[in-house]
Parts: C-alpha cells; structure tokens; sequence
C-alpha cells in the first residue's frame, strides 16, 4: 500500500472535504491505530480514482473485518522505541541494551504475525498478501537473544567479558570480607555496626572523637559532625581495582552493543520494509475496527456514475439517523430534493457525498448489503453559506465562485452536490440562473444533486429527461419530518405550518397566507397600492414605474432563462410558476416587509398560468394605467384587507410607526420606526440599519394597516431578538445589570 495512492484528488477540491466532514472520518478512523506509522497512513488518507486499487483496498479491508469478526487476536508487532532505531541506522549510533530489547521484542512479533497470515492465506488473500512481504530475519533475532536479556548483556556475549566479571565477583568477594573484619575490630568506636557507601565505596561510620584509630581517607561526616566516614587503606585498594575492572567491562560491553549495531545495519532495509508493512497491517486492522463499529460493508463499484444504496447512515451520526435510500446514474443522472426545513435534505445530501469519500479511500460504509458506488474522477460539494468576512464574501458571492469552479471541472465522470440551489440573492434571478447552471451540467451529462425550495427547479426536473425530482417525506398531520426520501416525488416546504409551530405569531401566519392566497392576490394588492399612489403624484409616478420594472425585470430573468422552464410554467399543471412571479413582483414593490411576508408561501400556492408579462419578449415597462387589473375574486381578496378608504394609497402627509415610506433619492423604501421629531427628521429603517431623514425628503408608499395586523407587536421589525427578551423581563421586574443598548442612527441617511 504505496501512499501516493492516497494522494488528494487534484478535482476534489479542498473545502468539499471540509464541507463533507472527511476530516471528521479520517480523525475517527486515527482511533483505532495503535502505531506511530498507522496514524501516518491515516493522516495521508485521500480517495482516490483507480477503481482497480480501490477495488483491491475494499476487498482486503473486508477480509480484516471478516478475521476480527471471528475473534481472533491479531498479533500486531510494536513499534515502540522503532521510529528512533529506524532513524539512527546507519548513522553511526551505537544501540544500547534498551534499543535491542525493543529490536528484539518487533522481531518476535514480526515472525508470529507472518506465520498468523499465513494461516489466514486461503480465506483472506488479499489481507494476507502484506506478510508474504515481510522478512523473518532470524539471525539478528538469535544474535540479540545470545547477548541480552532483561536489559543487560549476558556474561556468554564473549570470552573477554566472561573474564573480567569474575575477576570483579573475586575482588568484591574479597573487599566484602576484609570490610567485615574491620568491622568486628572497630566495633567500639563505629557510631553504628554496618559499613555505608559514600560515591560508591565502602567506609565505616567512625565517632569523631576516635577518627585517629582507622587509617583511612575522609570520605563524608554527618551534618551534626558527631560521625565521620573513613575508607580504610586496606578497602580502598579493593575499590581501585574493581573500578579498574569496571571500565574494562564497559569497554567490552560498548564492543558487544557495536558488533551488534554492525549487525542490524546489515539488515536496515529488512527491519524497515517489515515496520512499513506492520504499519499498513496496523492501517489495515483500523479500518477494519471502524467498520465494525459501524456495522459497515462492502460495495460493488462502478465508473458509470451509478450510486445505489439501501439503509445508508452518515458514519457521524450512528443510529440516530434514518437510513437512507438513493440512488442515482441509472433512469436519471440529476436529482433535484425537496422538502421542508429541517427535514434532513442536507443530511441526505452529505450522507451521499461522504460515503462516495469514504468508498473511494477504501473504507467500507454503512449501509445494507449489495449497494453500489461509482468511482468519480472529482467530487464537488457547495453546501453551506461560505460567507467570511475576511474575503469579503456574501452568500451570493461564495456561491457563484464555487459553482464557477464546478463549471470549469465537471464532466461525465463528476459528482456534484448542490445545497439550497438560488439561494442567497434576488428569488427570480437566482432560479433563471440555477436552471441555466442545471441546463449545462445536464448537457455535460454530471452526476448532480441539488437540494432546494423553489417550484420552477422542480417543474425543470419534471420537464427535463434524465432528471428526477425527489421529497424528504413530512408527516403533515404531526407536523414532524420523517427524514425518509422519496424519489419520483416534488416536496413542499410548509413554510407556514413550520413556522407557527416553532412559534411565529398567528398574526403573521395569517398575513402571510392572505398575501399567497390565490397565486399572490394578496401580494398583488399591496402591489396596487403602490401605483395607486403613484398615479396620484407626477413626481412619484416615475419611481413607481421603475420598481415596477426592476420588478418585471427580474421576474423576467427568473422565469423565463430558459425555455424548459417557459413550457413548463406555461402548461396549465405547472406548479405555480405564475403565482411565484407575481408574489416575487410584489415583494419588489413593497420591499422590504411585504417581500420577507411572502416568500415563506411560495409552495403553497395554488397552480397559476404564467403572467405573459414576465415571459421573455413581453415589454417590461408599462405605464401604471395599463396595469392588468385583477380577478374579481383578487379584488375581493384585497378589500377583505385594505379598507376601502385606504385602497388609492395614503391619504395624509402625516407619517406614523409602521408606515412604508419611499426614499427617492436613495430609489429605496423603508419603514417608519420613529415618528417626526422637532427638527422634522423622521426614524426610517431601510433593509435592516436606522436612520434620520428629513420629512420633506420621504414620500407615503403604503399604510402599516396595509402591511401589519392591528395587533402587530412591531418590536419585531425593529428590535433585535435579544433586546426584545431583556425588555419583556425588564416589564416583569427590576433586573439589576441588565441595559439594553440601541444602535446610533446613521447620519445623512445615506446607506
């Protein structure tokens, strides 16, 4: 197992890994090895893209799962102490007994562990093969156990060192016993009847006042003074000698420990292929270990771009996930999931990337028996907002620089996996530029699968050959996801049934509904509103009419990019491609409240013909006289709402809190949060910041009875969630420490 096999893949880039969670696996996976050179083939662990080595890796890693599944202990030789032998060899260090002792301990498990695969060799072949690689090398093993043992070397090592230990067990013997003597004839004197050493040699513990009685060297006293130690002359001829014969055994042994080191270089090359292959068997045996936990399998593989696979679980979720069923490659090559918010469609769509990871690194994955993976050339994966404010990227921006580097990589033999597809910037210019994104892949004939929200997305899928739409299913009774995905299916998103129950005010389900409420009536009245007031006044009329065709403008875009999807909105059972536009032509008009009140219905509504308005080749500026005026059940929608003094647009110059206000020299709208003040400037919040802007500068867009319920608590548009908390809890009671910090108007109001 070579490691520039598990090379990073030049076409997988870095942050689909990271998006992917490989390096989460590839930690996990770190667990279960148990050497230094293990973790090392771990660390460098990549998919690769020669489906005959991975076919090789998954089978042996297979056949490790199947030896463990049998009980058995795999004698895995140490490698303690052999990274630092490895790298001495040959540099002229001489081993001592410690380095020899773990050289010694890895040739015995070396020689256990080949002849353990060898056993194994019929029903683990490929597992088995690593063994036959490895080097018993059993005169190095015999040399080492003739001249160490337990640490230190045998006195049978040589002749020489066989002779000067007993020349020192002889001069000891004799030291030991004149030291005894003189014992007994000092008796009377000694402080203490036992002799001590003193820098490793023997003196008797003398009363200072008798010091002149022993002749001798000084060698120590006690810290009280009262006891001096004395070497008498007699012992210390003994010491000289066995010193002396000490460094002459030193010599012999640094001459034993350096023809052995001679000897293990000989076999340097040996001792490193076995402890490279002890390192992959350890490698090998982890992933094993990691399937096991995982109750992972093996797969078939193939280059066609089929992925087939039955109770798939994303290995860091363990049981508490729902298997999985997908396929993919056969009748379709694009998948367009969809599904309400936290129904598991990104789950579903990272479960199918990290095991297409995992399966083209060679690990088994968890999932039933009998699935199938397609080895890819490149793995491309744009999940997550990738905002960073370092880069200065929006969502929008992070989006499309990922979907350019798929475009300049993707090809037959690419996966790609798209979450929240036209997210991050205007609805209908976001989804005419995804179906043009998805026209290409499509040409290309790429492996994609995208997670969205959008109808048109889902009608493309419908429209296209070789594209499928699929649902996360949603128990709607429960109001609970299933987490199962159903393909075949287009999915809804319930927006408003989410919503209320993760507790959003009824009051702005309710407005919510009424401006999805038959295709966008409710939004087209407010819309209405706006050129009502426009016809009023000359030098407002020209700002209307150029929302109105930014509007059409990007509805344009959005529905008509290409012609898969004009067909598509234009059959009579299009899933409301019509109502998607005019609800996305109000929320231009009466941006930003009237817009964020809309866009959570977009499944909702009910099937629509496409306004001709917004299809390619329609006029996109069109005089606020010639406006299609609505249905009669519309209108009747937008009475039951607006009150009928009201429908023309504001009646009075006088502003209030809520009201929608047009900035024509910004060419924005905004909605009034604090009324006019004594120098005539009045609070308008514009897309999220506050500002002062004087009165003669604003212009009445639409009423807050028009964009609010009577009952609205309108801390919600202004306010932040957290200060909306403190001052709900600040009304209860006194709450010491706790200040609510308002952010300063910006000046000029200028944005």
């Amino acid at each position: 197992m070579n490691d520039t096999l598990y090379r990073q893949h030049p076409n997988i880039h870095p942050q689909t890994l990271e998006r992917l969670q490989y390096e989460r696996v590839v930690a996990d996976l770190s667990t279960y090895a148990v050497s230094y050179l293990g973790r090392r083939h771990i660390a460098a662990l990549r998919p690769i893209g020669d489906a005959r080595t991975l076919r090789r890796r998954l089978d042996e890693t297979d056949e490790a799962a199947g030896v463990l599944r049998r009980g058995a202990s795999i004698p895995l030789p140490s490698l303690t102490g052999m990274e630092s032998i490895l790298d001495l060899l040959g540099a002229g260090y001489v081993f001592g007994e410690a380095d020899f002792m773990h050289l010694h301990q890895f040739l015995v498990s070396c020689a256990q562990l080949i002849q353990y695969m060898h056993a194994k060799a019929d029903w683990a072949p490929n597992a088995a093969a690593y063994a036959s690689g490895m080097h018993r090398l059993d005169r190095l093993r015999e040399e080492i156990e003739r001249c160490i043992r337990s640490g230190r070397v045998l006195d049978s090592a040589s002749r020489e060192l066989s002779k000067v230990r007993r020349r020192m067990a002889t001069a000891e013997e004799r030291s030991s016993r004149r030291l005894a003597e003189l014992m007994a004839k000092h008796r009377s004197i000694l402080q203490e009847n036992l002799a001590v050493q003193r820098g490793g040699r023997f003196a008797l513990p003398v009363r200072r006042e008798s010091r002149k009685a022993v002749k001798g060297s000084v060698l120590d006293e006690s810290s009280s003074g009262q006891t001096v130690y004395i070497e008498p002359e007699e012992i210390r001829q003994f010491h000289d000698e066995l010193e002396r014969l000490r460094a002459e055994e030193a010599r012999e042994e640094t001459k034993i420990l350096s023809e052995l080191t001679g000897l293990a270089e000989q076999f340097g090359q040996e001792l490193r292929v076995n402890a490279e292959l002890v390192g992959e068997y350890d490698f090998l045996f982890a992933k094993a270990r990691y399937a096991l936990a995982l109750d992972a399998v093996n797969v078939a593989l193939n280059t066609e771009g089929r992925i087939r696979l039955r109770g798939a679980r994303h290995p860091l979720m363990g049981a508490n996930m729902v298997p999985l069923n997908f396929e993919l490659g056969v009748r379709f090559r694009m998948l367009i999931v969809t599904g309400p918010n936290t129904g598991g469609k990104t789950l579903a769509l990272k479960t199918v990337g990290l095991l297409t990871l995992m399966g083209q690194s060679g690990l088994l994955i968890p999932a039933e028996a009998g699935g199938e993976l397609s080895v890819f050339d490149g793995i491309e994966a744009d999940i997550g907002d990738g905002q960073s404010i370092e880069q200065a990227l929006s969502t929008f921006s992070a989006h499309i620089g990922r979907v350019k580097h798929i475009l300049e990589t993707a090809n037959r033999r690419t996966l790609v996996l798209i979450d929240e597809m036209a997210s991050g910037t205007d609805p209908g210019e976001g989804v005419g530029l995804s179906i043009a994104v998805l026209e290409e892949l499509h040409r290309r004939g790429t492996c994609v699968v995208v997670t969205t929200h959008f109808t048109e997305i889902k009608t493309f899928a419908s429209a296209t050959p070789g594209c499928e739409n699929a649902r996360m299913e949603f128990d709607a009774q429960t109001l609970q996801p299933l987490y199962r995905l159903t393909i075949g299916e287009a999915g809804r998103s319930y927006a408003f049934a989410i919503a209320q129950k993760l507790g959003l005010p009824d009051a702005v389900i309710r407005r919510a509904e009424h401006l999805t409420a038959g295709g966008g009536a409710g939004a087209r009245a407010v819309g209405g509103d706006a050129r009502a007031e426009g016809a009023e006044s000359d030098g407002r009329s020209d700002a209307v009419r150029a929302e109105g065709a930014s509007s059409a403008d990007g509805g344009a875009e959005g529905g008509g990019r290409s012609g898969a999807t004009q067909a598509a909105c234009a059959a009579p059972q299009a899933e409301g491609c019509g109502a998607e536009n005019s609800a996305h032509a109000a929320g231009a008009a009466a941006e930003p409240s009237a817009a964020e009140a809309s866009a959570p219905g977009r499944e909702l509504q009910p099937a629509a013909k496409a306004d001709p308005a917004l299809l390619p080749g329609a006029s996109l500026r069109r005089p606020a006289a010639e406006a299609p005026q609505p249905s009669a059940p519309e209108a009747d929608g937008a009475a039951a709402d607006v009150p009928a003094d009201e429908a023309a647009g504001p009646q009075t110059s006088f502003l209030r809190i809520g009201d929608s206000v047009s900035v024509p020299y910004l060419g924005k709208t905004g909605i009034v949060y604090a009324e006019e003040d004594a120098m005539g400037s009045i609070g308008v919040q514009i897309q999220g910041s506050k500002f002062r802007i004087a009165r003669k500068r604003l212009q009445p867009h639409i009423p807050r009875e028009s964009l609010y319920p009577e009952d609205y608590d309108l801390s919600i548009v202004f306010d932040s969630k957290s200060n909306r908390k403190k001052r709900r809890k600040m009304e209860r009671r006194h709450m010491e420490g706790v200040t609510i910090v308002l952010p300063p108007d910006e000046p000029g109001g200028k944005p």
